[in-house]
This record gives structure tokens, sequence and C-alpha cells, in this order.
């Protein structure tokens, strides 16, 4: 039942614009795009030293894995400082980053259609601006949240109005220090480019590889055991739904992803979904909520360990409840049934291999044709095949937290990485992995560390900053020798005034023979300096003053 990832079909009947790059609309705005980004584009000058690497290969100053949104903005925040030899990594074909025309099956994104923060303030490159510019502004005000596919077309038209350099098709296999002593010398890349494997070089190297790019997505090893592999996926695997027509499909999860996969596969004509879920009773309160106000978004990063603890602790005993809208669409089926307090509890295969037959914790019983696992993911850096040559040496929370006494200790808290003030990576042993600064974690895997951050756009207005802020910083740090050496060296004359003034030749001809004797007034110009104001200068003082003569 498995399928290479295609672009999903919209399930509620509106079809995108083909080219929306393209059209009057769009072409207007992208060109006033660029004429607010030449107001602001002071200081222009770039300031970061190229270097080469290995037998003098290049080496970029940044390179970003993933170029979905955070990717994307990313780059686009260390161009507009001038740090322009970056380069985005893609494994996915052009126009599908990220996953919202892949395995994303909600109909719209789950947040406020009003958030910002991959314009960096510039209000044309908003979502807002696009969509008034394709669809005008009473079709915003009717608007209730933002299509998936169209939040994916306004992405498309973001890194091309931004000019921002993109290599797709293209996997990172590993990362490796080119010296593990040092935190300047950078790093080598492998990677995979179709079916080929190539090196590249980079100074810095960012992971915006969004919500699974800290772990990986999580199936219960009980489902792994008891099931064939081509019975079951997860929801973040691409489904042949089409294959799935008019089976019986179960689906263990109770979050927002089980409800947009068991609508979506009702839309398509799945003939019976049944949703189990763990807890008696689907979650009410979204924490993310509450959250979504500046101090706690731009401030958590800079809370205690142990409020960040207990705070991420109690996000993650609620969890993201499905959206109403996603719910109410799924429970509008008759053929959707919902399944409380019923965890899994026995899978059994059929003999010929066709079927499972499932056993809940409340006695249920079934036979389903496929299963899908929307059990979320599991953060662990040594489950990242790019991190391989240094997750063992990653600081976690587990290791850099000392838990007040009668403090409960979670254990998905503990295997998230314990990141700096930037979202770099600390090393586990001091000293013994200063490399581990030059790559930064922007991705889910920050959310102890940094709150709704990375990978979570209602935080992006406030992440990118310190992402971007970090790596310029370090790599100004690091150039500082040459930059300060140059400074000091600096020689170049601005000012070209003469003193004294070179003397006309009237005045010449006027002082020759009594250098020391001003040439006599004209007539009528003691009359005229009486009505003028007087200046006096004091021998003591070099300031002049300026009086009107006493009427």
């Amino acid at each position: 039942m498995h399928a290479t990832a295609a672009p999903l079909a919209s399930s509620w009947g509106w079809a995108p614009d083909p080219s929306p790059k393209r059209s009057p609309p769009c072409l207007i705005l992208s060109k006033q795009v660029k004429h607010e980004l030449s107001y602001l584009a002071w200081p222009g000058k770039e300031w970061v030293e190229p270097r080469t690497a290995e037998g003098g290969a290049p080496m970029y100053d940044a390179l970003i894995v993933g170029a979905g949104q955070c990717g994307l903005a990313i780059a686009h925040g260390l161009m507009r400082e001038k740090v322009t030899n970056v380069i985005c990594l893609d494994e996915n074909e052009p126009g599908k980053e990220g996953p919202w025309v892949t395995y994303a099956r909600m109909v719209t994104l789950r947040t406020p259609k009003h958030l910002t923060g991959l314009e960096y303030g510039n209000p044309n490159l908003t979502f807002q601006a696009y969509y008034e510019a394709r669809f005008g502004q009473e079709a915003w005000a009717k608007l209730d949240k933002i299509p998936k596919e169209m939040w994916m077309q306004y992405l498309q038209w973001y890194h091309e109005v931004l000019e921002i350099p993109v290599q797709n098709s293209t996997r990172v296999q590993l990362i490796e220090p080119l010296d593990a002593a040092s935190a300047e010398a950078g790093f080598r890349v492998t990677v995979a480019r179709c079916g080929e494997r190539q090196v590249m070089h980079a100074r810095k190297v960012v992971l915006a590889t969004g919500i699974q790019g800290g772990g990986e997505w999580h199936v219960p090893q009980f489902v792994k055991d008891a099931v064939p592999r081509q019975l079951y996926a997860h929801t973040s695997e691409a489904i042949d739904f089409a294959a799935l027509k008019g089976k019986r499909v179960a689906i263990l999860g109770g979050g927002a992803s089980a409800f947009d996969n068991a609508q979506f596969a009702l839309g398509q004509g799945v003939g019976e979904v049944h949703l189990f879920v763990r807890r008696e009773q689907l979650p009410k309160i979204n924490p993310i909520r509450f959250m979504e106000f500046s101090g706690f978004l731009k401030h958590f990063a800079d809370l205690d360990d142990t409020t960040k603890y207990a705070g991420i602790d109690f996000f993650m005993s609620y969890n993201q409840p499905p959206t109403n809208d996603t719910f109410n669409r799924a429970a509008a089926f008759p053929n959707f049934t919902l399944h409380l307090g019923s965890a899994w509890q026995t899978l059994t295969p059929t003999a010929d291999g066709q079927q499972v037959r499932i056993i809940s914790a409340k006695g249920n019983e079934g036979l389903f044709d496929f299963l899908i696992v929307s059990t979320g993911l599991l953060t662990d850096a040594r489950l990242r095949p790019e991190l391989g040559a240094c997750a063992d040496q990653i600081a976690t929370w587990g290791d850099s937290f000392q838990a007040p006494p009668g403090m409960q200790r979670n254990q998905l808290i503990d295997d998230h990485p314990y990141l700096g003030p930037s979202f770099e990576f600390r090393e586990k042993q001091p000293g013994a992995a200063p490399y581990l600064s030059g790559i930064y974690a922007f991705n889910y895997s920050a959310l102890v560390s940094m709150g709704l951050s990375a990978s979570a756009l209602s935080g992006s207005k406030y992440a990118l900053p310190k992402v971007v802020g970090g790596i310029t910083r370090s790599l100004f740090l690091e150039d500082s020798p040459r930059i300060l050496s140059a400074y000091l060296s600096y020689r170049e004359e601005e000012f070209v005034g003469v003193w004294p003034r070179p003397a006309t030749s009237a005045l010449k001809a006027a002082l020759k023979g009594s250098p020391n004797q001003l040439p006599p007034l004209p007539p009528n110009a003691k009359a005229a300096a009486a009505e003028a104001p007087q200046v006096f200068k004091t021998p003591s003082l070099t300031r002049m003053y300026v009086s009107t003569p006493p009427q």
C-alpha cells in the first residue's frame, strides 16, 4: 500500500493555480518586494572572506539542510546580513519541499492565518500580502485558516522572489568535522545527489529538517514485530489510498495527525475508518494557544532549566488535539468510528497475510485491511544517520539538567539536545568536541531548550533572528583577527578640505606689500555691519558667540 510521494489532491475541491508565481498580481508584488528590499540593503558590503577546504575545495559559509519554510527563511536572514555564500539542500524534488503536498493530510494549517516571521518585518513579504495580491482583501477577510497547498505556493513564491540558492534531490548522508579539536575548521558534508555521492564543505551547518529532524517518526515495536510491512504505514509515509478504496482501515493515535489521516482517507473512498485512542477522552486543551504571545515566544529560551523542563513536561502531557474542523470533518462520515480507551492489545495477521485482526484494551475485535500508525516521533540525535559521526558527543537534557529533589524525570525530554542560545549543539564533555558549536539544530528537537521555535510557525518571528544572529556572530568572531588587522591598517582618506584656504587673485593683490593689513571696506559696508548681528571672539575661548546689537 506504499506509494511514491506525490502531490496530494485537495480534499475539499479547491484547485491550486498551476503557476501562481507568474500571475500579474504576484509579479507586481514581487517587484514591490524587491524594491523595498533595496531600501533595507544598507550596509551592503559582503564581509565574510571566502575560504577553501581540503585540496582547495570551495567552502560555504553556511550549508542549510532543508529547503522548507525554515531553511528558506534562515538563508534569507543570512543574505540580509550580507552572508551570501550559502546554500540550502533538500532531498525532495522542486516544489515538494516540506510536508505540505506530500504526507501532510490536513486541509489547512493549524496555526492562525495572521502568523508572521518569515518576512523579517517586510509587510509585502507576508502570506497575507501574497494572498491579497491573488484574491483580494475581501477574500482574506473571509479566510479562516491557510489551505496547505496555498501555503506551499507561497513558499515557492518566497523562494523565487528572494533568489535563495537551493539544490534539490540531495540527501545529506554524513556531517563530519574537518578538525574535531577546532570550533572553527568547518565540516565535510557527504551527500547523495541523483544517486551519486558528493562531498561538500561548509563553515557552519544548519539542520532545518522539520518535525522529525531531531530523531525519527515512531512506530511501536509491537506493531513492527506483529504486522507484515506491507499492511501498515506511519502517517509520515506515502500511502496508496486508491488501493484502499472500499477497504477497512484502522488508525492508532488520538492527535491531530490521526484525524487528518482519517478524514483524508474517507474523502478518498476508503470503506471504513476506525480510529483507536489510548486515552479515555480526547485532549481538549491546546497549550500552544496560550504560548502564542510575544513575551512567551521570545523569552521562553531565557527561563532557567527547571522552569523549562516543567513547562515542556506540561506541554507533552496534553500535546496538540485535533482542530475542531478536522474532527468534525472526520466525524461527519457515517463510516467513521472512534474507539476511546482502546489501545491495541493484540495484533494477529490472518493466515493468508492479507488482513490483521485487532483486539483492543476494551476487548473490541475486528479485521482490517490496512493499519495507519499516528504515534508521533522520538527525538534522539543517535537516530539521525547524518549525525552518526558526532551524536554520542552531543549534550542532552538528560546529561546536563540536574533535577531538583522530588521532580520526576521525563525520558522524552531527557533525550532532547541541550542547545546553546542560538540553537547550536553543546558538547557532552567540555573540551571534547568544540566543533559541535558550528552545527545548529533548527528543528523540532529545539523544543525543550528554545520553546516554540524551529518547525513551529508560531515562534518563527523570534526564533529566526536568534539562529541567524548566532551564525553571523560566530563567523565574525572567527574572522575578527583578519578584520581587526585590516581595521588597524585602514588609511583611506575621506576628508579632502584644505586650510589655509587658497587665496583668490584679488585678495593676493590687496595684501601685496602689507601681509597683515586687510583690504579697505567697500562703501556703505559700515552701515550694513551696524544692522547685522555681531560676532565676538573672546581671547580665552574658541567658541564664537552671536548677538544682535541693542536697539
